[in-house]
């Protein structure tokens, strides 16, 4: 008997990116993903609108990143493996396959689109995101023995292993959290060198203004502290070192 191939959901967190998000539900390979769920916080443009014309299922929550990221994934009960992508555009939907390989290979149960590995488009990264990306990579290193080169919001899970994590980060601290967790629990992980792009439209809500990577700094911040401090009361991680292709 043919082995079932796994459902994979595509979670797309969106405020106010009526510009972009019909291109990058567009873009998502045919075939590969099974359901495209955008989470709306809230947009005040026709991001909603759009979304459901392209096929999209939208889920409308309140504002924050790890919470819109949590509830698509909860809504995607019906698959096996969650790719979460930003909706600006910057993340080619194409690189799916690749990210999502390990996983449905049965070599890695988490993976992380690694953009400081790829193709960079010019300005498509602040320095003072690479230099956090590898700062942060190497304190989790000492941590956990687990290095990451990025903190990049293309990324595949398997729904279960998301789950057993335990997240809690309900702002821009998810990302962050849930590489921690991954590291600690011991999980498989994976990195893949991305594609990352300008973003095709709009304002980035982090990076857009002085405010915006301020809160998000902090949050991170924040994020780390409370996370690392759960590991002084807990048994030592497994080895997770993040493959490298």
């Amino acid at each position: 008997m043919t082995a079932r191939r796994p459902r994979i959901a595509a979670v797309i967190p969106t405020l106010n990116e009526a510009a972009t998000i019909g291109g990058v539900i567009a873009a998502i390979p045919p075939g590969v993903v099974d359901d495209i769920i955008v989470v709306d916080g809230g947009s005040d443009d026709a991001t909603v609108a759009i979304a459901r014309g392209a096929g999209a299922g939208v889920i409308g929550i309140g504002r924050g990143y790890g919470r819109a990221c949590r509830t698509g994934a909860e809504a995607a009960e019906r698959c096996d493996i969650i790719v979460f992508l930003d909706g600006d555009g910057s993340d080619p939907p194409q690189q799916i396959p690749l990210l999502v390989a390990p996983i449905v290979a049965g070599t890695a149960d988490f993976v992380i689109g690694s953009r400081t590995r790829g193709a960079r488009e010019k300005g498509s990264m602040s320095l003072h995101q690479r230099l956090a990306g590898r700062a942060i990579g190497r304190l989790l290193g000492l941590l956990y023995g687990t290095s990451y080169s990025d903190m990049g919001p293309l990324r595949a899970i398997r729904r279960d292993a998301l789950f057993g994590l335990g997240m809690r980060e309900l702002t821009y601290g998810w990302n962050l959290e849930m590489q921690m967790r991954a590291a600690r629990a011991g999980l498989r992980i994976a990195e893949v060198p991305v594609a990352h792009r300008r973003r095709a439209g709009g304002v980035s809500k982090v990076s857009g203004t002085f405010g915006g990577s301020l809160k998000a700094g902090w949050r991170i911040l924040l994020t780390f502290a409370r996370v690392a401090f759960e590991t002084r009361h807990a048994p030592p991680p497994s080895a997770a070192t993040p493959a490298r292709r």
